[in-house]
Parts: C-alpha cells; structure tokens; sequence
C-alpha cells in the first residue's frame, strides 16, 4: 500500500513552508532601507559607547566611582540596570545594553509583524497565497528577516566593541544578548499576529508585553544590587543583564534565551497552521450600536482612546521615576566635568539639578512626538486597509476625516505631556508650575513634527511612514548627540533643539512662536495635499 505525499508529515511541512526563498527576498526588498538603517544605528549606538564613556571617565579611579555611586542609586538601577564592573566595556554594556535589548525587541516586532499580519489587513497576504505559497511561507519569511536583522545588529556591537576594548568575548557576549532578545520579541510578535484581528493590535499587545517586561526588570533592579531578585528572573530583559558581559559572562543563559524564542516560534507556527487567511483566534470586538458615533472625532477617539490612556500611564510612571533621580544627580556626576557639560548641554547651563529636569522633559517630548506621529499616520493605515473608503463615502469630508485624528494627535500630545509634567513634579517633591510649563514648552516642536507627518499623508501617501523614520533621528540627535559632543548646528536639525531649556534657563518666546507657526503651515499643506489627490484603494 502506498502512502499519499499529502499524509507524510515531512513533506507536508515542506509545502507548508514552499515559497519561503521567494517570500524572504520580497521582504528584504521591502526592508532594504529599514533594516540597514536600525541595525547600523542600534548597533553603531552601543558600539559606540566604550569610546564615549571613556572620554566621560578618563582614568580607573573615576570609572570605580562612577560605578559604586551608579549601583548605590536605586532610580539609576532601575532605569539602566545594576553595574557589575567599572572597565569601558562593563559601564557600557550598563549604560547601553539594557536600551540596546529594548529596541532590537521593537525592531524585530515592526518587522515581524509588517510581514505577517499587516500582509493580511491590505489583502497582499491573499494574492501571494493564490500562488505556489505555502501556509506558513510567510511566518518564516518573517522570522528570517528578524533574523538577519538582529544577526546583523548583534555582528556590529561586537566588532565595534572589540575593536574599541579589546575584550573579543564580553562584546561578543553583549551583541549575542542584544541580538537574542530580538529574536525572543521577535516570536511574541509572530504569535500576536495569530492571535490578533489587526497590526495594530499585535504591535500594542506585544509593546504591552515589553513594557511590562521593563518593568519587571526595573522593579527587581531596585531591590537588589546584583540582578539575583525574583522579578528578574521572571523578565527576558532580567535575563539579559545576568548574562553580565565584561563581568565573567554567564554564557549558559543565552542558550535560554534561545529556547525560549524557540519555544514562542513554535507556538507561533501551530497557530498559523489553524487558521484561514485574514482570520484571527481573538474575535474582533462588535462596533457600538447605530447612532453611538455620530461624528469623525467621535471614530478618531474610539479608534485612538487605548493609545493615548496607555501613553498616558506610561508618562505618569517614567515622570515619578525620573523625578525621583533628579536629586541624586549632582552626587552621581561629582567633579567629572565631562558629565556635568554632556547634561548641560542636553538641559542648559542652568543648575545640574535642573539641567538634568530639563534633559528628562525633553526626552518627554521626543517621545511624545512619536505617540503624535503614530497617531496621525493612523490615517495612512486606515486608507491602505480600506477603512477609509465606507467613511468617505459618506458624508465626511476628507479634510474633516483627517481633522478627527490630527485633533486626537495633537490633544492627546498636549495630555500626555502635562501628566509627565505633572508626575516629574509629584517625584521630584517641588513646585508643578515650572515642570508643568517645562513640558508643555515642548509642545511646539512635537506638532512641527507631527504636521511633518500629515504632510507627508496628504502630498506624497507611500512616503507617510517616514515620518516616524524622521522621529528616531531627531531622538537620536537628542540622546546621543550631546554625548558624542556633536556640534550646535547638528543638534539644531532637531526642532527640539531651538526650545528653550527648563526649567532653569529664560523663557525665550520666539523659537516657541516660530515652531508653532510652523506646525499650522505643514498641518494647513498637508490638508490641501490630502484634499487634491485620489484615495488609495
């Protein structure tokens, strides 16, 4: 008796999986700006910070200092993680490492998800699938991506380090930490987009997923000094600091990490195996009753609401934690000069204590600046998903269409800066007024560029998702640029760069006047656009 092709396990998984070269290509194609762009900028940014560090701390002496004051600080700890030695090598796999995981966790998610799920919502996933493509082609071609991506991230830090420390195998033991909770992340992802009815829910879940991880981490971090809590051992990003490069690697948790990725990426391809195309295991919840939303805010709200009131609590938490740090700061810098002019520079040449306030609100705002530009692209993932047809073809203007989610971006912006102001003032134990006004100063710059993005939308559609791509450079510039002690006009590119320092510094109106004008104009263009041209179908 012979046995069908059809029924051999084996062959099976192999035409499950037929099309996955072809699919993989496409998808590198697609990515060809995207991930080169992350992978040299995270993976340049971590490779860089033994060079910079030891510029900050020039001799053993200081850097021993430095170290015992940043592992006695609890806020430090749970912001950066514990420090388990004071070589370039170990203050920079503390300094970095922690933030490094982070966003080789949210790379690998909008990879994996924008080849997977976000196929799926435009309806490419279903023409791809009419030809010689397997079930879970996609799936792989996905993870592979990430794959290459994070090898590739994992491949600078550690010829950047080694170059930089000497040290071949504590660098090569932070990019394989790097690269391997990328690849966790990445897994999670794969298997929200089973899970999930729409990308953008699979994003938010599995950014809820290491937002929570963070904070686990954080919570373990303040309770112990060496990383040995229960809380870290229940959080991949506890994992990772464990693995303590430069400090007598603990090589054996690696391999978990892996597993562990493994593991998700199974439970991601079973599900993919139980579904139709288009199909989610959650059900999409039911729209409101008829008559419940009457206008385009009112649908802009109920589409955005999860986000600002997320953005919003995650404001209120990072505004206790850094104003709890704020007086700690003049005794963690000391007399290192170098320090105190990288946070000068980055808040003012006001006192260390507000210099280091007005550094805590800025990086409010360019954060905040990408809730608002995610929040006006929500109406270039509307048009491309064919949501934004029904509504149009009504009696909603496209102007008015696009007004409810502008409104929403820029409201929601000016919300969750005044709860980080408000919460930076509540941690810091002094007067609201200043921090209050310090953080609703950066307003003018976060609609600049969130007006970028609906220009963007409206003149030039396939070039919207930019905008965001615009956001991490000026957060770049933000955050690393001070302590590469880039030049003025550099840091300037940056509209953050023109508000004025505070609190601490003067109030100086014309820069704030000047942004804001500016925002009406991209917003006023962008509107114009968006009115002259077709809807994408």
């Amino acid at each position: 008796m012979t046995t069908s092709s059809s029924t051999v396990p084996g062959k099976r998984f192999g035409t499950e999986l037929a099309g996955t070269g072809a699919l993989l290509r496409l998808a590198l194609r697609r990515d060809r700006m995207m991930i080169p762009v992350w992978a040299i900028a995270l993976g340049g940014l971590v490779a860089s910070g033994a060079s910079t560090l030891e510029k900050v701390y020039t001799t053993a002496a200081q850097r021993a200092d430095a170290a015992r004051s940043m592992s006695g600080n609890g806020s430090l700890r749970a912001l950066y993680g514990p420090v388990f030695g004071d070589s370039p090598g170990a203050l920079t796999a503390w300094r970095f490492g922690g933030f490094g995981c982070v966003l080789a966790a949210v790379m690998s998610l909008l990879i994996v998800v924008r080849h997977t799920r976000d196929e799926e919502e435009t309806g490419r996933q279903e023409l791809l699938s009419s030809a010689m493509v397997g079930r879970r082609a996609s799936l792989t071609s996905a993870l592979l991506a990430a794959l290459i991506a994070n090898t590739a991230v994992a491949a600078i830090i550690t010829a950047g380090l080694g170059r930089s420390t000497g040290d071949t195998a504590g660098s090569a033991a932070l990019g394989l930490t790097v690269g391997a909770i990328g690849m966790l992340f990445a897994a999670l992802a794969a298997i929200m987009a089973q899970l999930t009815e729409s990308a953008r829910l699979a994003k938010g879940l599995t950014g809820a997923a290491l937002g929570a991880a963070f904070l686990l981490r954080a919570a373990g971090d303040t309770a112990t000094r060496d990383a040995s809590s229960v809380l870290d051992h229940l959080t991949p990003l506890g994992w990772a600091e464990n693995v303590r490069p430069y400090a007598g690697e603990r090589w054996w948790l690696l391999p978990l990490i892996g597993a562990a990725a493994l593991a998700q990426g199974a439970v991601a391809y079973v599900l993919a195996g139980r579904r139709d195309i288009g199909m989610s295991f959650v059900p999409p919840r039911p729209g409101p009753a008829d008559g419940r939303i009457t206008t385009a805010y009112g649908l802009a709200w109920r589409l955005q609401r999860g986000g600002v009131l997320g953005w919003a609590l995650g404001f209120a938490l990072a505004g206790l934690l850094f104003g709890r740090m704020a007086d700690g700061t003049a005794a963690l810098v000391g007399d290192n000069a170098r320090t105190r002019e990288i946070i000068q520079r980055m808040g003012g040449q006001s006192g260390l204590t507000d210099a280091f306030l007005a550094t805590m609100v800025g990086m409010l705002g360019m954060l905040a600046a990408l809730y608002a530009t995610s929040s006006v692209l929500r109406l270039h993932g509307e048009e491309t998903g064919g949501r934004a047809e029904p509504v149009l073809a009504a009696s909603v203007g496209r102007v008015r269409w696009a007004a409810g989610h502008v409104v929403i971006a820029f409201g929601g912006a000016a919300l969750i800066m005044a709860i980080g102001g408000l919460a930076l003032a509540a941690g810091h134990g002094r007067d609201t007024g200043p921090l209050l006004g310090a953080a609703l100063v950066q307003l003018p710059a976060i609609w600049t560029l969130s007006g970028l993005a609906l220009l963007l939308f409206g003149a030039l559609p396939r070039l919207a998702p930019g905008a965001l791509g615009v956001v991490a450079l000026c957060l770049a510039l933000g955050w690393v640029g001070p302590a590469l002690n880039l030049p003025t006009a550099v840091l300037d590119v940056s509209p953050f760069g023109h508000l004025p320092k505070l609190p601490g510094a003067g109030m100086t109106w014309t820069p704030v006047l000047v942004l804001t004008a500016l925002a009406a104009a991209l917003v006023g263009a962008g509107a114009g656009a968006l009115r002259r041209r077709d809807v994408v179908g």
